[in-house]
């Protein structure tokens, strides 16, 4: 791709006009490859550059594609499934894109799930050096109380390995049953669901509501919707690239 004029990039990825970008290139708030470049003439290859404006980076012309689903419970977390179950790809068939899940949910746990063709972005989103919490919204049998809360938050040992709890807050409770905030940052399998066992809790309902930067919002069940410009920029920000 030749290379074009940087205020034009950022205008392009929505950050203003080309008058504003430009101050955002003189007060030394743009970088391109990690280098602050602050010159009105410097140009460069969208494609290839990566640019960040106040250390978050715009979302350019690549040709990658991240949406959000809402998946249902019920639905497996595979793109085809060999014996007809109702699946993440059934959700998806009618795209142009293809797009493949990152990470997965377990067919009874339902909420936010990401798919893309970005192949970079999937594999730092679930490696564990990056860290990317998720928070999950769990309805879990019995009163949790605060004792338990703090154990939890503590960390508790499930196969050997601690669970590693960023956060943990009750939402609401009834008489038998307690609504539960967590946020983890590991990607064990049912790790949520085998933790509030550990506790004495069982869970009842899961869904996940945020994974890093991204929130499910009022994203309806089944639904699908692309990732704006803002939100891009955050998620590749929050995996390092």
């Amino acid at each position: 791709m030749a290379e074009i004029r940087l205020q034009k990039v950022l205008a392009a990825a929505g950050l203003g006009s080309r008058r504003k970008c430009e101050t955002y290139i003189t007060d030394g708030r743009v970088t391109v490859d990690g280098v602050v470049v602050d010159e009105l003439g410097a140009r460069v290859d969208p494609g290839t550059q990566v640019i960040h404006v106040d250390g978050v980076r715009i979302a350019q012309a690549s040709g990658h594609v991240v949406m959000a689903l809402n998946k249902p419970r019920g639905v497996i977390t595979a793109m085809s499934d060999p014996h007809g179950k109702p699946c993440v790809g059934d959700l998806v068939a009618a795209l142009d894109q293809r797009l493949f899940h990152v990470g997965r949910l377990d067919g009874d746990t339902e909420g936010l799930l990401l798919l893309t063709n970005d192949g970079e972005l999937a594999q730092r989103l679930v490696h564990p050096s990056h860290e990317i919490n998720k928070t999950y919204v769990a309805r879990v049998k019995g009163i949790v109380d605060k004792g338990t809360l703090h154990r939890i938050q503590n960390g508790i040992a499930i196969e050997g390995r601690v669970v590693e709890v960023s956060s943990i807050r009750v939402i609401d409770q009834a008489t038998d049953a307690t609504l539960l905030e967590l946020t983890i940052h590991e990607g064990r399998n049912r790790i949520i669901r085998r933790l509030c066992e550990e506790a004495g809790h069982p869970v009842i309902d899961l869904a996940r509501i945020a994974i890093g930067p991204i929130q499910l919002g009022h994203l309806k069940s089944g639904q699908l919707r692309e990732l704006s410009r803002d939100e891009l920029g955050r998620l590749y920000s929050a995996v390092g690239l």
